[in-house]
Parts: structure tokens; C-alpha cells; sequence
């Protein structure tokens, strides 16, 4: 196609209708030459400036403070290889089934297994029976790997489950060596599923995403040519990133693969202690840890964060679920030195919406109902990115000058393409107008493992995926995210993005955490009544209460005060577990 039908501010063909990425495009590896998503990690490893393996540290352990050389991760990792291949005649194509909270063993056993053309399928270790055993017939994994505490969760397989906590585990990260055995090679196509990932999917129950070992190579590729430019610019100090996310999530998947190819220290943290966080920010000078929202919201709220030396983090990126505006300004005013980098991803007549509010430290405060107020908004710039489990890496900032465009997740990534349709029509959209967002690139993910339909609803012939997402691309190519599309709530014909609401409501100081949710027709008739309650603003106090700075449709009709908001592992709130709490936990009537 001639790049004169492409807008070179918005990236828009007027002829396709496709947005295309304002980026230069980055060079990846012929797609018919055999590679592994390990092999391009450790031959982007080799490429980093100044690496030394007996010199640099690969991983830290947080309870334990046991480290681990790169010259021996990386022999650990060929020596485990090895092992399941002759102890267990492990071949490619085989699924192995993973179990585990975070431990250094866990980065060792993904690139193992997939030098070998294992596919890894990980999963939340606090998953219940009925969980795994959905996800085990999704998937028919051979072997399991697990730990002392989680192994009872798993039926019997073709083969057993391996405990990474086991003497005989440990033994097999060091008694092999390539050169010590005959072994024909293992020949990993790219696009052969290197992971099944388990998401909601973009509607419906968890479904497992296949994720090919080119979608690796196309993230890894694009993730390192934007740090070389960036290093270019200036000279970065050893990158150090402390872990709290679950490495069996998407994100923590990516981000422990993508240390591993730019030669970083990475400090895993399986069991989640604020305060201990802050100490090892200190201790270890870490200068960037992916986040979930909830974090960065104590970040930005709690005292405690003043004991400590947080001067070496220069990034924090936030994944799982949206940042607020308010949140993020909280913030940058706090940390100026540290950047946030927000990475993105009831059937039937809606008549009403109430907000549930986490309550404050002292379980004895009562928030009343005029407490609810709005602070004027003030700019701040933070860089974005989008992604979603069924497609990694759509779209990032970079530099100052992106990141003022406050509200956006950035602009299209390198190789990728996008649409905005109409929900209805399917008609394609031009610049700033919002309808859902269609991708298509390298890094889309494969399909639904064991599912075609499901496939088929979200994944068309041409490559599109379609994301859920409601967003819009502006005129200058950037993208934004207003909300998931079945989760607007419909409000007399109006629709109504929650997000907007609790990004809104998290502005206020005595506010720990909010979630806007639906209510039922029934509840719908008590809400309304109630609304004649109103209470009016403080006009001399200056406060203004939130349903006078959003339109009437938008109003909060009734609020639940609950000790906390159930939210995936990810940040993401779990708005269908919030039903029951409403109807269980007395509200107050606005």
C-alpha cells in the first residue's frame, strides 16, 4: 500500500480504514526459520553492553536473599532442559502444567521448557479444584510442576507432578551438561504455542490463550529496540526490577522474560509485604517494578512510604487494570523523580449504578454522605501502554513530549494495526470517533486453546482481534481506552463507563479504593426514592459534591461501605462478586 493514503499525524488510511503505527518498524527474524522464544532471549542477552554472566546478578530471592548469577541461571536452565528430556522423554508439543507462587525456579523452568518446545501453561496457585480442573481439560497437560503446598490440587497425569521445592528438583538444575550428552536437537518453529496463558477471554468463562514463540520474539524485539534508542539518549544505570506481580500473569510473564533478555537484575517478592517492598527498593537500589493500581494508590496515600529512600526507583509500571488521573497525579506530586507507565488492558436493563468504598484504616470512621467531593484536577505526565492478555505490547509512550497527552496509553506500537468499528454497524471508524478496538500484529495471540468458537468470535479470518475494549485514536495517533465494553453500564439509554466514576471518587483523600457497579431493576424503585435525599454541597467549605460535576446520569444513586474490594491478582476488579456484597451490606441512600 502507498504510505501517501496514510495520515502521517494519525496514522489513518482514509482507503483501509486502519490505523497504522507512527513508529519505525522493528526487524524481526524470518518467520520460517526455527527459533525459540529462549533462544532469541539468550542471543538478545549476549547483545547487552557491558554483560558479564559471573558478574551479574540474574536473580534475588526476598524472603530467602539467595542470588543467582546469570552464569548460573543460564547453566541451570540448559541443565534442567536436559533432565526432562531424558529423565521424562519430554517432546515439543507436550504441555506442562505450572502450579507455583514466585520462586527463582520458576524463571529457570518457563525457559527450560521452552528451549525444548515444551508448551507452559501456568495458573494461579489459589485457583480451587473446579478452577484447575476447567483449565487441566483446556489444556491435557503430561506433566506438572508444583510445590509442597499446591501439588494436592492436581490429578494424576501421564507423568508426575515434579515438586519445585524437591531435593531431586534442585538436583536436576546442575548434574547435566549439553556437552555430556547425546541429545538430538530440538527444532522450535515460531510458530509453534509456546504458553497457554488463561484469561476471561474477552467475553465468557476462562479460556486459555495460545501464545505462539513469535508473539516473544515480537514483543522481546520491540521491548529492546525502544531501551537501545532510549540508551542511546542517555546513559541508563543496571536496571534492577523488584517483582511483586505473580509470574503464572500474563504481565509477570513477560516482564521475567524480558529482564532475562536485557541482562537486569530482577528481585522476585512471592509473598507481598508493602513495607518489605520499600526495603528492598532501598536495600537493592531497584530503579523500576511493574504494579498493580492498588499499589500505586498506597504509594500515593500511605505514610509509611517517608521512612524510606525510594531515590533510585526511576519507573513504576502499572498493569492489570486502569490508573486513575487523580491517583496518578497523587503520585508524580509525591515521587516527581518516578515515572508511572500505565500499561492497558448484569445482562439485560441496567437502571442504576451504586459505588462501594473500602473504608478507611479506622474501622470506627463513618464517612458520611457530603464527604463525597471532588479536588480541582491538576496536570501531570505519565507514560502509558496498553496490552491484554490475548495481545502483549499494543501500545506504549515515549519521551516528554507523548506524555502529556494525559489520558492516553499511547500510540500504536511497532508492527501493529488497529480499527475502531462501530459496536453495532461494524462499520470502521475514522479519528476521534469511539467504538471498539480490532488489533492486528505479531503479538496477537494464536486462539483459544480448545475452543474454536470461542476463537472464531474474537479472532476473524484476516487476523483481527477483538479486544471488548471501548476506545477512540485521535488525530494525532494516540489511543484511548474509556472503558470495557461489557462492563458500560446503560443508564436510562445513556451509557456510563464505572472507570470514569472511580477514577473520579479516588481523588478524594478519605477514599482508600472505590468500584462502581450496576444495580438490579428491584433495587433500581428503593434508589430512585432515596435520590430525593440529596444532600447539597458546603458551598462555603468550597466543596462540590461529585454528582454535581458529572451529568445527571452519571449521578451515584447509592453507596455501600464495605472492608474491601475483591480485585484479581492483576488490580482488576471483580465487579460480579460485588452483586452479592451490595445485596448483603447496608448502604447509604443518596
Amino acid at each position: 500500500m502507498s504510505t501517501s493514503t496514510i495520515d502521517s499525524r494519525s496514522g489513518f488510511c482514509s482507503t483501509t480504514k486502519i490505523f497504522h503505527s507512527l513508529r519505525p518498524p522493528v526487524h524481526l527474524p524470518p518467520a520460517n526459520i526455527p527459533l525459540s522464544a529462549t533462544q532469541y532471549t539468550f542471543a538478545l542477552l549476549t547483545k547487552t553492553p557491558s554483560f558479564s554472566p559471573d558478574n551479574t546478578i540474574a536473580f534475588i530471592d526476598y524472603s530467602s536473599g539467595t542470588h543467582l548469577l546469570y552464569s548460573d541461571f543460564l547453566g541451570q536452565v540448559e541443565s534442567l532442559a536436559i533432565s526432562l528430556r531424558t529423565q521424562f522423554l519430554l517432546e515439543k508439543g507436550d504441555v506442562a502444567f505450572v502450579l507455583s507462587p514466585t520462586s527463582l525456579q520458576i524463571p529457570i523452568l518457563y525457559l527450560a521448557l521452552l528451549s525444548i518446545g515444551v508448551i507452559v501453561s501456568p495458573a494461579n496457585p489459589t485457583s480451587t479444584l473446579s478452577e484447575l480442573s476447567r483449565q487441566i481439560s483446556l489444556t491435557k497437560p503430561v506433566i506438572a510442576f508444583a510445590t509442597s503446598a499446591t501439588a494436592n490440587k492436581l490429578p494424576s497425569l501421564r507423568h508426575e507432578t515434579i515438586l519445585l521445592d524437591s531435593s531431586r528438583f534442585f538436583s536436576m538444575l546442575t548434574t547435566q551438561k549439553l556437552d555430556q550428552v547425546e541429545l538430538p536437537a530440538v527444532v522450535v518453529q515460531q510458530n509453534d504455542t509456546a504458553v497457554i496463558l488463561y484469561s476471561s477471554g474477552t467475553t465468557g468463562q476462562v479460556k486459555g490463550v495460545e501464545m505462539t514463540h513469535r508473539t516473544f520474539i515480537a514483543f522481546l524485539a520491540a521491548q529492546h529496540s525502544m531501551i537501545q534508542a532510549e540508551s542511546i539518549k542517555k546513559k541508563a544505570p543496571h536496571e534492577v526490577g523488584l517483582f511483586t506481580v505473580p509470574l503464572f500473569h500474563i504481565y509477570g510473564f513477560y516482564v521475567s522474560i524480558r529482564a532475562v533478555a536485557m541482562g537486569e537484575t530482577a528481585i522476585l517478592m512471592g509473598r507481598f509485604d508493602f513495607e518489605g517492598m520499600l526495603k528492598a527498593v532501598e536495600t537493592h537500589q531497584v530503579t523500576y517494578m511493574p504494579a498493580s493500581p492498588p499499589l500505586v494508590v498506597a504509594f500515593a496515600k500511605l505514610a509509611l512510604v517517608e521512612k524510606y529512600n525510594l531515590s533510585s526507583l526511576l519507573m513504576v509500571e502499572c498493569g492489570g487494570a486502569p490508573l486513575g488521573k487523580e491517583v496518578s497525579c497523587k503520585f508524580v506530586s509525591r515521587f516527581p523523580h518516578i515515572q508511572i507507565v500505565q500499561l492497558q488492558g448484569d445482562e439485560g436493563s441496567v437502571r442504576n449504578l451504586v459505588v462501594l468504598l473500602r473504608r478507611p484504616h479506622s474501622q470506627d470512621l463513618v464517612v458520611p454522605v457530603h464527604c463525597f467531593f471532588v479536588s480541582v484536577v491538576i496536570c501531570c505526565n505519565e507514560p502509558h501502554g496498553y496490552g491484554l492478555t490475548e495481545a502483549a505490547g499494543v501500545a506504549t509512550m515515549l519521551g516528554p513530549d507523548e506524555t502529556k497527552k494525559f489520558g492516553s496509553v499511547g500510540r500504536l506500537s511497532q508492527n501493529i494495526e488497529a480499527k475502531i468499528i462501530d459496536p453495532i454497524t461494524c462499520e470502521a471508524l475514522p479519528p476521534g470517533k469511539k467504538g471498539e478496538l480490532l488489533l492486528r500484529g505479531p503479538t496477537i495471540m494464536k486462539g483459544y486453546v480448545g475452543d474454536d468458537e470461542a476463537t472464531a468470535n474474537t479472532l476473524n479470518s484476516d487476523g483481527w482481534l477483538k479486544t471488548g475494549d471501548l476506545c477512540y485514536i485521535d488525530s494525532d495517533g494516540f489511543l484511548y481506552v474509556v472503558d470495557r465494553l461489557k462492563e458500560l453500564i446503560k443508564y436510562k439509554g445513556y451509557q456510563v463507563p464505572p472507570a470514569e466514576l472511580e477514577h473520579l471518587l479516588q481523588s478524594h483523600s478519605e477514599i482508600v479504593d472505590v468500584a462502581v457497579i450496576p444495580l438490579s431493576r428491584f433495587l433500581y424503585e428503593n434508589a430512585l426514592f432515596m435520590q430525593l435525599c440529596f444532600r447539597y454541597p458546603d458551598e462555603d467549605a468550597g466543596q462540590i459534591p461529585m454528582a454535581f460535576v458529572v451529568a445527571p446520569y452519571k449521578k451515584i444513586r447509592r453507596v455501600a461501605f464495605i472492608n474491601s474490594i475483591p480485585k484479581s491478582p492483576a488490580g482488576k476488579i471483580l465487579r460480579k462478586q460485588l452483586i452479592d456484597c451490595v445485596l448483603a451490606t447496608p448502604s447509604a441512600r443518596i
